[in-house]
């Protein structure tokens, strides 16, 4: 008996910011790049007196992280205690552990399921957790071998490559800092945690995931979907400390979606869960009605989504945040003109990619024909390709959406200056404005709260790889990464079989 759920990465490519207050809405993407939670027994069956015990096994295995914690499960309180430990553990796996049981336990009622369920867990948990290696940086060692920073060396690692830690460092107050691993920006927290959420509530039988991947989750979710979100939105804000805005993680439940998000009022049980009943503080979360925001979004067709690591240095999106929010009540009114300049300019790039999608599904030879032709032109153009009343309306289009993209990184790039933190740093809007100027560039900026870490580009036609290119030879290394609009997914198997491995890089490159 096992199950295999995935869940994607994500991209935010409007709404950042914005998107920490409701109710501004945010224009998220998933992506290819997906964490994998493989769920199946320890004990093969139950020894005589099982139903003696009150605690169960827990093995969780990281393999690229060469991670191996052991626990024993509290069967009464849905907890963990730790028993030992290869390198640290992970507190967002923890959380996604104790909440997807304790919510099992509470969606299961009747006493014959609840039966199997108590039987199901003394035969122990062993969980392995996988991420893609698009969320993971290997920069340094590919710089370190001397080889160039293409796609193809990035094709060229094993699937779930092995992760370098980075060197421990010293910090402000001369302490040694825990080494972190290099990632990529593509909410590898969320997914991960989400993708072990599903796995264990399919596994433990409170959801049935069975027809995920057919379709585009939100439209097809129902109350499995709504659960998975509500236990893994959870898991994931207790294990981080602190109320977000929820994107990463609806993304990694939904796919790619405009999401406002939930009132943070519907966690305040959760926030003082120390003295409570596991079981009690979810069977709250579970029935309060969560009020956050989902409409069917993604990239209208014959559009690329394409992800660069500049190697200029990390950011911190806490304290980029923690900035922004103290230049709001510092100077109310000028924050207040900016979030609405922002919002409206994010609203006209919203509209104009739906209004791109419904001229593809009305016309589609002219919608075709137009695209094409503008991936092997610059924007000034593209209105020469327009022959009839329908094509100028896509090109119109095409046009009002790059145009609401330039405002919005203007009034990004403004309220960066006036919180005195680089959400597009010089370096970064020298490389996005040379970008936008290539041939068949709709797009191209910083994702969610901007910073040195990523940039992004949303390219036509066959546009991405020239633009791969010409980031390559400026030291900017383009990943594999692209749009999936698939949420959380039941897979067929273990993800490092040669089959599904295969599978996973023809997407990647596709």
């Amino acid at each position: 008996m096992e199950v295999v759920a995935s869940a994607p990465g994500k991209v935010l490519v409007a709404g950042g910011y914005l998107v920490l207050e409701r109710p501004n809405p945010g224009l998220v993407l998933s992506t290819t790049a997906r964490f994998y939670a493989i769920v199946r027994p320890i004990h093969d069956e139950l020894s005589p007196d099982s139903w003696a015990w009150a605690w169960a096994d827990v093995k969780v295995t990281s393999p690229q992280l060469s991670r191996e914690a052991a626990y024993k499960l509290s069967i009464k309180n849905s907890t963990l205690q730790l028993t030992s430990a290869r390198r640290s553990t992970n507190p967002f796996v923890e959380q996604a552990i104790q909440f997807s049981i304790a919510a099992a336990k509470v969606s299961i009622t009747d006493k014959e399921k609840k039966d199997a369920l108590d039987k199901l867990l003394l035969r122990g948990l062993n969980i392995t957790i996988l991420g893609s290696n698009d969320f993971y940086s290997y920069r340094k060692q590919i710089e370190a071998r001397g080889l160039p920073l293409t796609p193809e060396v990035l094709l060229s690692l094993p699937p779930f490559c092995s992760i370098t830690f980075n060197s421990e460092v010293a910090n402000g107050t001369g302490e040694i800092c825990k080494p972190e691993v290099a990632k990529t920006g593509l909410g590898s927290s969320a997914a991960m945690t989400a993708s072990v959420v599903a796995a264990l509530l399919h596994y433990l039988g409170a959801v049935n995931l069975s027809c995920s991947g057919q379709s585009s989750s939100v439209t097809a979710t129902g109350r499995d979907f709504d659960f998975v979100h509500a236990i893994a939105q959870s898991a994931h804000c207790i294990a981080q400390g602190k109320i977000g805005s929820g994107f990463d993680v609806s993304a990694a439940v939904y796919g790619s979606h405009r999401y406002t998000r939930f009132s943070p009022e519907i966690l305040s049980s959760a926030q003082v869960i120390g003295g409570s009943c596991l079981p009690d503080v979810v069977a709250d979360i579970v029935t309060r009605r969560w009020d956050h925001e989902k409409t069917q979004f993604s990239l209208p067709p014959l559009m690329c989504l394409l992800l660069g690591e500049p190697g200029t240095g990390g950011s911190s999106t806490p304290s980029m945040v923690g900035s922004v929010k103290q230049w709001q009540k510092s100077d109310p009114q000028k924050a207040t003109d900016t979030w609405s300049k922002l919002g409206m300019a994010n609203s006209v790039l919203e509209n104009q990619l739906r209004s791109l999608s419904k001229l593809s599904e009305d016309h589609w030879d002219a919608y075709e024909s137009v695209v094409r032709s503008c991936s092997r032109l610059t924007f000034m153009k593209w209105t020469e390709v327009a022959t009839n009343q329908q094509q100028e309306l896509i090109v119109k289009s095409l046009l009002a959406a790059r145009d609401a993209f330039l405002e919005i990184r203007l009034h990004m790039r403004e309220m960066g200056v006036a919180a005195g933190v680089p959400i597009e740093p010089e370096s970064q809007t020298q490389l996005l404005d040379a970008t936008m100027n290539m041939e068949g560039v709709l797009l191209a900026g910083v994702p969610g709260a901007g910073g040195f870490d990523a940039v992004f580009s949303v390219t036509l036609g066959e546009a991405s790889g020239a633009v791969a290119n010409a980031w390559s030879s400026v030291g900017v290394l383009p990943l594999l990464v692209r749009e999936d609009s698939r949420g959380v997914s039941l897979e067929a198997g273990d993800p490092r079989t040669e089959e599904v491995s295969t599978a996973v890089s023809s997407i990647q490159i596709s």
